[in-house]
């Protein structure tokens, strides 16, 4: 029985229609696919005109935009207001899907999509995972996320998981023990994929490397590991793919909007261009062209509930110059806007510097489970981790050595061994967060 896909429809989500969409799309060519696209962002653009204050009052403008250019461009904090407030003309949360955030960029909200637009979603998800062989009706899901812990919150997800074939671990313990316990249930359980935030499995994977544990010897019918939601490294993807015996797939979504990019079996990170728009803005909101890093600035194409339209989704990153319309390649994402380090000198980084530095150096050994960088003012950083002995001084010495050398000078690194990181709500671990806001 096709339980996922009844539970969408008996909800009221148009999964066929939506499937239908798909399939016309996936037959135009690129001419007609690049006029499709160009003509669907001005549909949506003039209907939120017609049919959404807030968004008029957002624009200022009532009467269209001869130049998509000229559109304005949106931030998670103009969203920051009460939803009913922004609704379009003839919606409620009771007729559309209405959901929060995750809150990872410090600006969370609550956001709507109507029917078509969330069962547009699914199918999409449906068509990527399925480049893989899994589907979702029937393929058994080893799910490494966070839950909620109240009562009503803990009892949905369970419920959720049961309908969408999911077997869901906690991310809050990645202890030996657990995953000795989760380890011995691949072995028992027809998984057929892997899904979850990328620390959590990278964890796993580590764990099974050091009792030379191969996953797919020990569940056979294992195909692909499909990560979200925090960065994936290179290295942590070749120790997966060594260990597990399947391809490490990264995933790029934002729940307001859609799955963003899916990794190709070719190894190519493809853009949904199917229901979003995605540009690259330069500081000045103007396009930059294929190959150079900028912002990216999404619109998402049939979402009639609520705007998002040209919508800065926090992120940075470069779309690939062999791009088509068709075929968008996202080549690279960056990091967060919000994740910039802001040095005394003046200069900026992309936090992720400074992770990347760090992981190269106390990782080799093992020694190391996981770690977090926080800057406390522009010369302070501290490190808190997770390990089984004490990081060494010539180990402290060489990442401060390190960081001076790819930055500048004069930097204090702190050291903080603890015995787990703090996570969000949902499981999410932030690798680096600042509470710089400005430099005078």
């Amino acid at each position: 029985m096709n339980i996922f896909d009844l539970t969408l429809q008996l909800k009221g989500y148009p999964l066929q229609k939506a499937r239908l969409t798909l399939q016309r799309l996936s037959k135009l060519d690129e001419a007609a696919f690049s006029a499709y696209a160009e003509e669907q962002r001005t549909t949506i653009l003039n209907y939120h005109l017609n049919n959404n204050n807030f968004y008029k009052e957002f624009t200022n403008n009532s009467s269209g935009f001869e130049n998509w250019a000229d559109v304005p461009v949106m931030t998670k904090k103009d969203l920051q207001q009460p939803l009913n407030n922004r609704l379009s003309k003839g919606f409620s949360p009771e007729n559309c899907y209405v959901n929060k955030t995750s809150g990872s960029s410090g600006d969370p909200f609550i956001f709507a999509k109507d029917k078509f637009t969330h069962a547009l979603t699914w199918a999409i998800i449906q068509q990527r995972f399925g480049w893989y062989g899994i589907d979702f009706n029937s393929s058994l899901q080893a799910r490494f996320y966070g839950i909620l812990l109240d009562f009503w919150g803990y009892s949905t997800e369970k419920i959720k998981d049961y309908l969408s074939m999911r077997m869901r671990f906690s991310v809050f313990d990645l202890s030996d023990k657990a995953f000795e316990s989760l380890h011995k249930k691949f072995a028992t359980e027809a998984f057929e994929y892997i899904n979850g935030y990328t620390s959590a499995v990278v964890q796993f994977a580590k764990y099974l490397k050091q009792h030379k544990l191969h996953l797919k010897t020990i569940c056979p019918t294992l195909k692909v590991c499909v990560v979200t939601s925090e960065m994936l490294f290179d290295t942590d993807k070749e120790l997966m793919e060594s260990v597990f015996g399947v391809p490490v797939v990264n995933e790029y979504g934002a729940s307001e909007l859609d799955l963003i990019a899916f990794e190709t079996p070719a190894g190519e990170w493809k853009i949904n261009t199917e229901s979003l728009y995605v540009e690259v803005l330069d500081s000045n909101n103007k396009v930059l062209p294929f190959g150079e890093e900028g912002r990216i600035v999404i619109t998402s194409l049939y979402n009639k509930a609520h705007p998002f339209i040209r919508y800065d989704i926090g992120d940075t990153g470069i779309i690939s110059e062999s791009s088509t319309a068709v075929d968008l390649i996202l080549e690279k994402l960056t990091g967060r806007t919000n994740d910039i380090a802001m040095l005394p000198s003046g200069k900026t980084a992309a936090g992720l510097t400074f992770y990347y530095i760090t992981k190269s150096i106390i990782e080799d050994d093992g020694n190391v489970k996981e770690f977090i960088i926080e800057q406390l003012n522009p010369s302070t950083f501290k490190i808190t981790y997770t390990c089984e002995q004490p990081l060494e001084a010539s180990q402290k010495a060489k990442i401060k050595t390190e960081m001076e050398r790819y930055l500048e000078p004069g930097l204090v690194i702190l050291f903080e061994q603890t015995k787990c990181l703090d996570r969000s709500k949902r499981g999410k671990l932030k690798q680096f967060s600042s509470q710089v806001k400005s430099i005078s």
